[in-house]
């Protein structure tokens, strides 16, 4: 069932232009909507991944816009309304009157136990900066390395690419105060280091 996502999506999409959905051009899987049931404004942001949708609305009252589409919805296709959300792709979504908080608690939690088995070490504490001051040192080291013609060890770089790309997720989500700490990493992507890897996992 390879292609089922790409088939779903071909179905999908068209009904939901039909509808009166505008298409995202910096994002084809974000699609809004706007109408004035009743004479009032209201609008539809629905984020689209594989079969799931994410669907931002003001109201669920009886004439309210979403009403309206999750009926038609509910028409077309066999769908389940799974409630508020709570977790998308990792992270992790609270709401109040206020305020919409986006937290990755448990996803880091996870990348700790699967990169550091043993726990934290107490030398990561002696600065609480998300990056060691000879970062940049380490990372042209690494470049020489490559320029050098020293190959790096391939269950290192495998290791390595897997927790970068794990934190540069983070780093995009919802923890840009790493960016830096992330980022340089990123330039030793096809050559990191034994250091390297020990920055990373700091």
């Amino acid at each position: 069932m390879a292609q089922a996502g790409r088939r779903w999506q071909r179905s999908l999409f068209p009904w939901l232009l039909s509808w009166g959905f505008k298409q995202s051009h910096s994002d084809p899987c974000v699609f809004t909507c706007e109408r004035q049931p009743n004479g009032v404004k209201q609008s539809l942001i629905i984020g689209c991944y594989v079969d799931d949708l994410f669907i931002l609305y003001p109201d669920d009252v009886p004439d309210s816009l979403y009403t309206s589409f999750t009926t038609a919805l509910s028409l077309r296709w066999n769908v389940e309304d799974e409630g508020p959300v709570s977790d998308l792709l990792n992270v992790d979504i609270a709401t109040d009157a206020d305020c919409i908080l986006l937290k990755q608690e448990k996803y880091i939690a996870q990348l700790v136990e699967t990169y550091l088995p043993d726990g934290i070490p107490s030398s990561f504490h002696k600065n609480h900066a998300p990056a060691a001051d000879d970062l940049p040192t380490r990372v042209e080291e690494a470049i020489r390395s490559k320029e050098a013609g020293i190959t790096p060890d391939s269950a290192i770089r495998s290791t390595y690419q897997s927790l970068v790309g794990a934190l540069l997720y983070c780093s995009t989500q919802t923890r840009p105060d790493i960016a830096y700490a992330v980022g340089m990493p990123c330039r030793t992507m096809s050559c990191p280091t034994v250091d390297m890897l020990n920055a990373a996992k700091r």
